[in-house]
């Protein structure tokens, strides 16, 4: 678990590094915003297209050797566009060149990283017993959240001094979780090694996954929305001018650390709680959380709403990825973590581009469609709570 938690702590980092600096950086290089939400989809498309294989290969061939392959690419290629954005804002290239640069650095960014929180689960899944595993998905939700709260209060601190050094440091954060991880997590035979014949492929529509896979569609669609906007939103709304802007950005998603870790601490605490009862509960306290920021004029509001929305995030996360792993046999932990982390993939694709295109249309709207599919995902899981105890 320390190496797994680190990993997740430092990932969560790198990836907050960028959605805190997005804004600024497309603004700087002339670009529009559905650009920002291009690069963040490019991402969701390539996680989506290979968690799912990611999860079968750990499977196959075992957590470790998976891990760390995936990190070694995920370093690789955020120490290029780092390096690239750090060239662009000196010299701006052509707006094409730009585009490309970040869709494609982006897209394999989340080629590389769908492998990370997939594989981790299903590690935790195969040492933990099932009805135990909320709570210890919440210790990597936990990291995930003081990475959301490091990761954008440092980013947004260093780009106040200069953007292109917030994404250079942030790219050095995944060769540590490599070194950590090549260090420290032991190699542990494959989960298919002492089962005879070709590994069993897991169906999209297999029924033991419906709810868990709708909770992280909804949520990430949700979150991967609120992300893109709220660089713009701050400098729009609030009247910032682009570094500003990182700045704020970088403080609302610091409060979204803060309340997923007050959540997740709940969550590891109150273990006796089902899943499907703390999805219902965490939707409907996030959806309130993210309708409010409709309302937002001043910059403590606009945390305030960000916060308030995590916290119920915060009871969502740990929650579907325990439902899942609870459904399905030791044998198909990898398969099933990896089905759930490519339908976060979906939600990556379809937010950040729905996200920007309302955002045209109005700096509320993104956040109404947030607070509406959220309150749906809470009336199902109630549902199925219900059903569930009958």
């Amino acid at each position: 678990m320390p190496a797994l938690v680190l990993t997740a702590f430092v990932g969560t980092m790198a990836m907050m590094a960028f959605v805190a600096v997005v804004g600024p950086v497309v603004r700087l290089l002339g670009l529009a915003e559905w650009h920002a939400g291009l690069s963040v989809t490019a991402a969701g498309v390539l996680w989506m297209l290979s968690a799912r294989r990611w999860g079968r290969l750990s499977d196959r061939l075992g957590r470790r050797r998976v891990l760390l392959v995936a990190l070694a690419g995920y370093a690789l290629v955020y120490i290029a566009m780092a390096l690239f954005v750090g060239a662009a804002l000196r010299a701006p290239p052509a707006l094409w060149l730009s585009v490309a640069a970040l869709v494609v650095t982006r897209a394999l960014i989340g080629l590389f990283y769908a492998a990370v929180p997939s594989t981790a689960a299903a590690c935790v899944a195969d040492e933990v017993a099932p009805g135990r595993r909320g709570a210890a998905m919440a210790k990597l939700g936990t990291a995930n959240a003081v990475g959301m709260v490091v990761g954008p209060a440092a980013a947004g601190w260093i780009a106040f001094h200069g953007i292109a050094w917030a994404l250079y440091v942030a790219a050095l954060l995944p060769l540590l979780a490599l070194a950590v991880l090549w260090w420290r997590l032991p190699d542990t035979p494959p989960a298919h090694a002492s089962r005879p014949g070709p590994a069993p492929v897991m169906r999209f529509a297999d029924p033991r996954l419906r709810l868990p896979l709708f909770a992280v569609f909804a949520g990430m669609v949700s979150v991967t929305i609120a992300q893109v906007a709220v660089g713009f939103f701050a400098i729009d709304r609030l009247q910032l001018s682009p570094a500003d802007g990182a700045r704020v950005a970088g403080l609302a998603l610091t409060a979204v650390g803060v309340g997923l870790m007050l959540a997740q601490a709940l969550v590891m605490r109150l273990r006796s709680v089902p899943p499907a009862r703390w999805i219902a509960v965490g939707a409907m306290v996030s959806a309130a959380g993210f309708a409010s920021a409709v309302a937002v004029d001043a910059q403590w509001q606009l945390l305030a709403a960000y916060g308030v929305a995590a916290f119920g995030m915060g009871f969502v996360f740990p929650s579907f990825q325990a439902l899942a792993a609870d459904s399905v046999e030791a044998h198909e932990q990898g398969a099933a973590a990896g089905t759930v982390a490519s339908v976060q993939g979906m939600g990556m694709v379809a937010g950040p581009l729905l996200g920007t295109l309302l955002y045209r249309m109005s700096p509320s709207a993104p956040y109404l469609l947030v607070g509406a599919v959220l309150v749906i995902l809470a009336l199902t899981a109630a549902v199925h709570g219900g059903g569930r105890r009958a």
